[in-house]
């Protein structure tokens, strides 16, 4: 993030420009933009005193044969694609700013038989972030640690989930709330993230983190394989028909839930007897211990490298010399086989080809550790009032499903409760969607897409509705390639 292609100290509306500059209101910085310069977010310029748009409209397009369509030969003007089979993205579409300005984009065109409108604009988000899952059973540091980048609070850690461990980076508070570094390191901490780019992060008492969304993580400079097939009594549950009478006792070593066969319900089931072997934390149900060890980056999430050091002790009355005892983590890893000497002392053996064989059936069932990273964001009033003049009604057509929201063409999930507050899978989305102003905020692209019908019942800007086929024909744009792993976004919506 660089300012040195322009001037960009805030000014008043009727401030003077001097002579050769053009002043930018894309956003509220309001940049004064030299000829050949660009302004702070890179996106817009100073072209032979005009203000224009660098990076063109995004445009997805399905595939399609080189021929004329069935049924349309005798009006098929040439194109390879019909209107409908495209999707206009609001990348590279341009902001509502200054909040009064109906959309840069809204389209019409035939879906289905249905006359379809699509809105479309790139939201300035000061009320934005990230959650960012990060597939791991590795301590990453204590719940609600501050996270930190280039030596600013950018977020924190918060609750995990099953077999990954969660970090909430930025919000409004880090965007806006603190120094002027905090802010724009966290506004390219997000923007890079969003971009699917590897970011270094910091937790206070915790790991060094490298995350890249769809990549695995970097944990203290360890590049993460495994995400667990599930903790201790999910795998004892998985498992223990495949163990039984191949070892008489099993622990599954687990930060969270450790399991012991004998114990454990599906031991019960299969008439495993009872082993004598006892291990500490805190009893649970039969067969099922918390707080074994602390968390670490040890055996299952522990801070433990000796399995033996879960056993608190073992009862000479009831267990016997040649038990055959398994210990394994939860994906795999870490894995060891023992047996009772005379005295009741587990020893080191050769591990069993069979028992081997259930470490590598517990290994496979391990999904790959991924970074997931979703995009969260708030529509407020002044973004839907480029869709509509009364934006109350926008936010109930959302909820009530007459109206889809995509973001870059891509699917979003909208939160229940007031307003729209959206995620969206920054993966899922066409490469290079994102951008940033220097207030600080993100730029996201976002499209509301309703029967034509619909939008002007809740007071849309119908007198700004144009033609697909216009949009095509007189905008410069650039056509991608429709990802057939999302739903197609111009499907039409219906009443229920």
């Amino acid at each position: 993030m660089s300012d040195n292609n322009t001037t960009v100290d805030a000014v008043a509306l009727d401030d003077p420009v001097e002579a050769g500059i053009v002043r930018c209101d894309a956003c509220p910085v309001l940049c004064r933009i030299r000829e050949g310069r660009t302004g702070a977010c890179d996106r817009y310029a100073n072209h032979a005193g005009q203000l224009v748009r660098l990076d063109p409209l995004r445009i997805i397009a399905k595939g399609g044969a080189l021929v004329p369509f069935a049924g349309q030969a005798a009006t098929w003007d040439g194109a390879l694609l019909r209107p409908a089979d495209h999707f206009v993205t609001g990348i590279g579409a341009g902001t509502t700013y200054p909040d009064y300005k109906p959309a840069p984009f809204i389209v019409s065109a035939a879906v289905e038989g249905v006359d379809m409108v699509t809105v479309v604009s790139e939201g300035i988000f000061s009320y934005c972030g990230v959650k960012l899952k990060i597939d791991t059973d590795r301590y990453l540091g204590p719940e609600q640690a501050a996270v930190f980048c280039q030596g600013e609070q950018v977020g924190h850690v918060t609750t995990a989930e099953y077999g990954s461990q969660m970090l909430s980076v930025g919000g409004v508070r880090h965007l806006t709330g603190g120094s002027k570094r905090e802010g724009t390191v966290t506004c390219q901490a997000l923007l890079d993230l969003c971009e699917t780019k590897a970011v270094e992060l910091k937790v206070d008492g915790g790991a060094r983190l490298v995350v890249q969304a769809g990549r695995a993580p970097i944990i203290d400079d360890k590049t993460e394989a495994r995400m667990r097939v599930g903790c201790g009594s999910a795998a004892m549950g998985i498992f223990a028909k495949q163990w039984f009478a191949h070892a008489d006792e099993v622990i599954v070593v687990d930060d969270h839930i450790t399991g012991v066969l004998s114990e454990h319900q599906a031991g019960r089931f299969l008439d495993v007897k009872p082993t004598g072997v006892r291990v500490r934390g805190r009893k649970s149900t039969p067969g099922r211990y918390f707080k074994v060890a602390e968390p670490g980056m040890g055996w299952g999430g522990t801070n433990i490298t000796n399995p033996l050091d879960v056993i608190e002790k073992i009862d000479p009355k009831i267990a016997w010399p040649g038990l055959r005892l398994f210990m394994v983590s939860t994906t795999g890893e870490d894995a060891a086989w023992f047996v009772l000497d005379e005295a009741l002392k587990p020893q080191p053996a050769e591990m069993p080809p069979i028992i081997k064989l259930t470490v590598e059936r517990v290994a496979e069932n391990c999904e790959p550790a991924l970074c997931t990273v979703l995009f969260m964001a708030g529509a407020g009033g002044s973004l839907r009032a480029g869709v509509t003049e009364n934006p109350v009604r926008l936010t109930r057509s959302v909820k009530s499903a007459l109206t889809r929201v995509t973001s870059g063409g891509a699917p979003v999930y909208v939160w229940p409760g007031g307003g729209i507050t959206f995620m969206v899978d920054v993966t899922r989305m066409p490469a290079r969607s994102f951008g940033y102003v220097p207030t600080p905020a993100i730029v996201a692209p976002i499209e509301f897409t309703l029967r034509r019908d619909d939008y002007v019942a809740l007071g849309g800007h119908g007198d700004r509705i144009v033609p697909l086929a216009q949009v095509l024909a007189n905008t410069a744009h650039r056509q991608e390639a429709w990802d057939e792993a999302n739903p197609w976004p111009a499907k039409a919506t219906t009443h229920e």
